[in-house]
């Protein structure tokens, strides 16, 4: 999963709108007045990514067609974007311990229980949909620990972010890509704290798996589940699916588990977790079309190697 050639993609280069300074601000002013009313320049917020991001209009729209087979209205545009905002805006009281202020309901449950019982890590994979933050709902409510696993560069852009929230939140970052990457992974997996990731985003010479999402042939990273069949673990789905006010639903499925994988069996093994993949995020995009947070083209071909399905898809040799 190198970070060589990322920059060229196209969600990697869009200019951050949002810098540390401003974070810095609106996470001292959201602490201050409380989550109620610093909600208040939400709508302000989502009012103006409506007026002035044509782009982001744009792909919404594309979105939209693929899931309804028609444009969306002015109205649902502002709810997907105020949507947006919510989630970030509750990401600081996440990240700051206050989960008390939501009202959480944890769909699969017993799937992810059952896992944690036999005292073993494991990798969850989300995507840039609803909240992933939500993730740290499982980690407390079972005492365990959860990791970030991401890209080097977007570890560092994030972590004076993550910081300006909560100072101890940088330290449950791990940057891909880096000499020490796999051996902190598989530390943290034998403590049997969670690691998490994104799913739905490559960089460009990342290799990709095309599949059918929302009636078009979209590209999906296949690095993701490349890395858990080397570090030999289970992998869930989640995704934290923000409905209205204060209520967050969060879903977990598990999706393959590479801790008895043989070598011959990982193309097999892979391509089925990829498409499992694929079909939670549909279902997930059709349940609650509004949390879906990729605001570029998301079928656009991409210039990635691709890895077809019809092949199968290789891991590389984790030792075994």
């Amino acid at each position: 999963m190198s970070a060589q050639g990322g920059a060229s993609a196209e969600w990697a280069t869009r200019r951050e709108r949002s810098q540390v300074p401003v974070v810095r601000f609106m996470v001292w002013l959201s602490l201050l007045l409380g989550r109620p009313l610093s909600r208040v320049v939400l709508r302000g917020i989502a009012v103006y990514f409506l007026l002035f991001s044509p782009g982001s209009r744009k792909a919404l729209q594309r979105y939209y067609q693929h899931l309804w087979q028609r444009p969306a209205g002015w109205a649902q545009l502002y709810r997907h974007f105020l949507s947006f905002a919510t989630t970030i805006h509750d990401r600081v009281f996440v990240l700051n311990g206050q989960m008390d202020l939501f009202d959480i309901r944890l769909e699969g449950r017993e799937a992810l229980e059952a896992e944690l019982a036999k005292g073993r890590g494991l990798i969850i994979m989300g995507a840039h949909f609803g909240s992933f933050a939500m993730l740290k709902a499982f980690g407390d409510a079972h005492q365990r620990r959860a990791h970030m696993l991401m890209y080097e560069e977007n570890a560092s852009k994030i972590n004076g972010i993550l910081a300006a929230i909560n100072p101890d939140a940088p330290r449950h970052i791990i940057a891909l890509n880096r000499v020490d990457s796999m051996l902190l992974a598989r530390e943290k997996l034998e403590q049997g704290d969670m690691l998490g990731l994104l799913a739905d985003r490559g960089l460009d010479d990342d290799d990709v798996v095309r599949l059918p999402f929302l009636g078009e042939e979209a590209s999906f990273p296949a690095g993701p589940l490349r890395l858990a069949a080397m570090l030999r673990c289970p992998v869930f789905f989640l995704a934290g699916v923000y409905d209205a006010g204060n209520r967050y639903r969060v879903h977990a499925v598990p999706l393959a588990d590479f801790s008895d994988c043989s070598r011959g069996e990982r193309p097999q093994r892979l391509q089925a977790a990829q498409q499992a993949y694929v079909s939670e995020l549909e279902e997930q995009c059709r349940a609650a079309p509004h949390n879906w947070f990729n605001f570029f083209d998301f079928w656009k071909p991409s210039p990635a190697k691709r890895v077809q399905t019809g092949q199968g898809v290789t891991a590389p040799d984790a030792g075994s």
